[in-house]
């Protein structure tokens, strides 16, 4: 009998959640069980979502405002983070220096003063690599940018 009481308590305590983990039932306002079939001719038993005048549950509250921590990604060097790119070399290009990063998917782009990343703006090219102005998103944050250093010849390189 002691054996059972705990398997029995386990059970009691465990229905209600085992209740609350099923699908919402197709009487649940917002909820259409959809009718389409699956490979075996049984009801695929997907639901969807029909607002009928109520606020859609899965945008935000604040409308069509896109999310702070959202970045606008573009292409090129400015589809990247500043902490997402490495620097690989620098060289002279008409007078000026250049710098050559590398992105995550390991393409290298050549970027110059001036030029946009995802979350900041090169501010200058040295020979010993990147001086780069980032944005902080931080809300709590008082300092809105910051200069980031990022070196030609740096820790994380020198460990490989």
């Amino acid at each position: 009998m002691t054996k059972r009481l705990p398997l029995l308590v386990a059970a009691v305590w465990l229905a209600p959640t085992v209740a609350r983990a099923q699908p919402p039932s197709a009487s649940a306002p917002g909820y259409v069980q959809s009718a389409t079939a699956s490979p075996g001719g049984r009801p695929s038993g997907a639901y969807t979502y029909e607002a009928d005048g109520r606020r859609d549950p899965f945008l935000g509250l604040l409308g069509g405002a896109e999310p702070r921590g959202v970045l606008k990604r573009g292409e090129g060097p400015a589809a990247y983070a500043v902490g997402e790119i490495s620097v690989r070399g620098v060289m002279q290009s008409r007078g000026l220096l250049v710098a050559m990063v590398q992105g995550p998917d390991k393409r290298t782009y050549i970027v110059h003063v001036g030029d946009k990343l995802a979350d900041g703006v090169v501010k200058s090219v040295t020979p010993q690599g990147l001086v780069i102005v980032q944005d902080i998103t931080d809300p709590l944050s008082v300092q809105k940018q910051r200069e980031v250093r990022k070196l030609l010849r740096s820790l994380e390189d020198s460990k490989e």
